[in-house]
Order: structure tokens, then C-alpha cells, then sequence
């Protein structure tokens, strides 16, 4: 699964819309920067961190659905058994993570 995650990144239209979303992300840390700089109240401020990290997972959660795509349907050496044990793998470990 990892080398499929590597595959979903180099694939351009997906590296693309990653990298995007990467860079909204990037401009929300820098707001939360500015808020903080600015003396906004704490409630602002776990609202857009909230906001942001949101933004994070939903990254993630992209990247492992493409991935679980593409390795499905391109992994030539393993059994579906074993890249479906994989896929639920990486997604558990990933998804105990994100709370």
C-alpha cells in the first residue's frame, strides 16, 4: 500500500488536486497565525483550528481512497485477500489517528 500511495501522488491530476488542497490548508495555518498574533478570542481560533485540521484529514482520507483504488485494481503479485488486508491496514492505522 505504500508504494501505492507514492503511485497516487505521482499520478498528476492527483498530485495536483493534493497539492491544492494542501495549499488552502497552508493559507488556513497562516490565518490561525495572524489570529493569534492579533489577540483574537480562543474561540476563534479552536474554530478555524478545528476547521484545519479537518482539512488535514480530509487529505488524508483522499490519498487512502485513491490508493485503495489503484491498489485493488494494479497490485499484480498479491492476493485480493492480502491487498484488501493491506487497504483495511493502512486505513486503521491512519483512521485511529484522526479524532
Amino acid at each position: 500500500m505504500a508504494d501505492v500511495v507514492q503511485n497516487a501522488i505521482s499520478n498528476a491530476d492527483e498530485r495536483r488536486r493534493i497539492i491544492n488542497r494542501l495549499k488552502r490548508l497552508e493559507g488556513q495555518v497562516r490565518g490561525l497565525q495572524t489570529m493569534i498574533e492579533s489577540g483574537k478570542d480562543c474561540e476563534a481560533v479552536l474554530t478555524q483550528i478545528m476547521a484545519a485540521k479537518s482539512a488535514l484529514n480530509q487529505v488524508g482520507l483522499h490519498i487512502i481512497g485513491y490508493s485503495m483504488k489503484t491498489c485493488l485494481v494494479d497490485e499484480g503479485d498479491k492476493s485480493r485477500d492480502e491487498l484488501i488486508d493491506e487497504a483495511i491496514g493502512v486505513f486503521l492505522k491512519y483512521s485511529s489517528c484522526v479524532q
